[in-house]
């Protein structure tokens, strides 16, 4: 290469990003190797960027200039995305092309499980998407009243920082809820309760919308009949209020009339009635494919038993048993047990003759202490699916690597032939993988991105087992 073919040298203080981190912060490295992680830069951009915080091997910068753009890169589509003062934190890559987001989700979840796990999939599964607005049908909307603008906020926290953003519209709620804030709003302002309401959640069913207002104080009556003619107002958007004077347990119906609020599962002819502050998926459109998905991966047969770890309140339990010969579902809570068990009655009640569910049942157990014992005593199931929260299921894997590595343990039981593990966090599965495969002999066979967050950093994943 001659000297007028060699790449011109940067200006001095500029940074080129390489890659995004977990957090979708741009990752750029100094001449001297040193990374600086800077928010809302983008993969292949020249950019500058203001230095906040400095440890020995690393900094942290905020974005000042991009002198290059990279080609990814978006318009967002909310007023209040962004990293100016005042900016909206409930978004992180609204400033990235979608399809890019899952590209980088799906280098997230590779990186995982070999850096962490050493394990490559044999293959890696299309990512599964859906809509990249008006998906989220969960939120926790903070509440303030501000006395020196004399106002109050409703909306998520501000980009790194514990104030609320003063919000007007939100694309990834739906469009009925967005148009709610505003309302929603002027009916605190206009409460006795305006000091006492620290936060409206969210739940959005197939046909209500559930919010429900955490209050400190009891509520007058007056406020009482506000809220009751708000719901009025708005019941087009099938508002309907719950009330939560203390911790999640204490949250009840305003008015015990209405709708219940439930999500359906169409494929399955399965219909799952909630409360407003029980788990459920956030994105309503990707769980019914994600729910599909992994019941075709596990493809269970009529003859066979499969056990349904972490069945919460049956997401995959009652799908299954439209499936499988047996479901045994099982969850670390006593309360959401006896809720998956009415969800089962209630849908098998519900079934035409001749299109009966499976036998199912539910037991409670504490998931985080598995030990061989209890495996073995759990009985075979020829097919596993594991749906843990964020700390992953390490005492499960840790028995089946004990069982596999000590045979005199087993006492006639046998592993499942495969394990379809759905989870929300890419580091504990790669943890999890790497004990499933090199200590309880299976190999992961596929695994793939579930984009269940589009604009956030957030990576929801499915991954295959199978014994050789």
């Amino acid at each position: 290469m001659t000297d007028k073919q060699l790449p011109a040298p940067h200006p001095e203080g500029w940074l080129e990003i390489e890659s995004l981190d977990i957090e979708a912060q741009g990752v750029a490295r100094r001449p001297d190797g040193k990374v600086v992680f800077i928010d809302g830069a983008l993969p292949g951009e020249l950019v500058t960027a203001r230095v906040q915080r400095k440890k020995n091997n690393w900094e942290q910068a905020s974005l000042v200039e991009v002198h290059r753009e990279s080609a990814q890169r978006v318009r967002p589509r909310c007023p209040h995305f962004g990293l100016h003062e005042g900016a909206c934190g409930g978004c992180k890559m609204q400033h990235l092309h979608v399809g890019a987001q899952v590209a980088i989700k799906q280098r997230v979840l590779e990186d995982n499980l070999w850096h962490l796990g050493k394990v490559r999939p044999g293959a890696m599964l299309p990512a599964i998407e859906g809509p990249a607005w008006g998906y989220r049908w969960r939120a926790r909307f903070s509440v303030r009243h501000v006395r020196k603008k004399e106002t109050v906020l409703v909306g998520f926290h501000e980009r790194k920082s514990r104030y609320v953003a003063d919000i007007r519209e939100c694309h990834v709620v739906p469009k009925h809820v967005s148009d709610l804030l505003l309302p929603l709003r002027a009916l605190i302002g206009s409460m006795e309760a305006i000091e006492t309401c620290p936060q409206i959640e969210l739940a959005c069913g197939d046909r209500v919308t559930a919010l429900v207002l955490r209050h400190l104080e009891p509520l007058s009556a007056g406020d009482l009949a506000k809220l009751r003619a708000f719901a009025r107002t708005h019941a087009a958007a099938g508002v309907q209020w719950w009330l939560q004077p203390k911790g999640p347990d204490s949250v009840h119906l305003l008015d015990a009339d209405g709708e219940e609020l439930a999500y359906t599962l169409p494929e399955y002819g399965i219909a799952m009635p909630f409360r407003p502050t029980d788990f459920t998926q956030v994105n309503p459109h990707i769980n019914r494919v994600l729910v599909d998905r992994a019941i075709r991966l596990l493809d269970p047969q009529r003859s066979e038993r499969v056990i349904d770890w972490f069945c919460g309140l049956g997401n995959f339990t009652l799908p299954l048993a439209t499936r499988a010969g047996e479901v045994l579902g099982i969850e670390g809570s006593e309360a959401l047990v006896a809720r998956s068990r009415e969800n089962y009655q209630r849908n098998q009640s519900a079934r035409p003759a001749g299109d009966a569910l499976a036998p199912a049942r539910f037991e409670a157990r504490n998931l985080f202490e598995m030990s061989p014992e209890q495996l073995v005593a759990d009985g075979i199931a020829e097919r596993w699916l594991v749906d843990p929260p964020r700390e992953g299921a390490f005492a499960l894997a840790k028995a089946v690597a004990d069982l596999h590595q000590d045979p005199s343990l087993r006492k006639g039981w046998r592993p499942p032939r495969r394990i379809v593990y759905v989870s929300c966090n890419p580091a504990t599965l790669a943890r999890d993988a790497g004990l499933l495969v090199h200590q309880g002999g299976y190999a992961c066979t596929a695994a793939g991105v579930v984009n269940m967050f589009p604009h956030t950093a957030h990576v929801e994943s499915i991954a295959v087992f199978e014994l050789p």
